[in-house]
């Protein structure tokens, strides 16, 4: 999924030479902890983020100071079209909350760590109901795909697919599926030479 389709578009944003005291009042009114600072053209200038007001502790402090005395000058980018996982690597790398995202080179909207959280969410399917099948698939008689194959042929949707190495060489999958009767399911999988480990709905 792409980085656009999970951001808060049209962004709240300050002037560079706004008081840091207008920064908290915006960050408190709209609920948020990430605003990008913009020039007199609109353009992105910089990032300003909770976490750096949070050394002005008293009114008095901020009552002064611009904003672009405090942002970060220069920020790490995303691009609209970059994928929700280059989105989380570059977030957990530099251990920030978000990102300002840009499309051909223009502030489209802020893309935050509970963003990602909420993508993520929605990919696994974990507020759906599902089945899930965890399956030590078998090289030798037909791999991935043969098993793929048996749990279209018992109509059942796969969300998505995760993997782990047990026991050497041998692989675990995890099977999400849309939630489904999975007796019959797990003995044909079993038949087939495929050992179920388990299921969960």
């Amino acid at each position: 999924m792409k980085v656009k389709s999970w951001i808060h578009k049209h962004p709240i944003v300050i002037n560079r030479t706004a008081l840091l005291q207008e920064a908290v009042q915006l960050m408190r009114q709209h609920n948020i902890r990430h605003l990008p600072v913009v020039d007199d053209d609109g353009e992105l200038v910089g990032f300003v983020t909770e976490s750096d007001l949070r050394q002005f502790s008293f009114p008095s402090m901020v009552e002064d100071i611009p904003v672009h005395q405090v942002m970060v000058t220069n920020p790490r980018t995303i691009d609209a079209n970059a994928s929700i996982e280059e989105a989380a690597r570059i977030i957990h790398d530099r251990k920030i909350g978000g990102l300002p995202v840009l499309e051909d080179g223009k502030l489209l909207g802020v893309i935050t760590a509970s963003d990602l959280l909420s993508a993520f969410i929605e990919v696994m399917g974990l507020l759906r109901a599902t089945t899930r099948i965890d399956v030590l698939v078998n090289d030798e008689r037909g791999g991935i795909e043969t098993v793929t194959k048996i749990i279209k042929a018992h109509g059942c949707e796969i969300i998505n697919v995760a993997m782990d190495s047990h026991e050497g060489k041998k692989k675990v999958y995890y099977f999400r599926l849309e939630r489904c009767d999975a007796d019959p399911l797990v003995k044909d999988l079993d038949a087939a030479g495929h050992k179920v480990l388990s299921v969960m709905e």
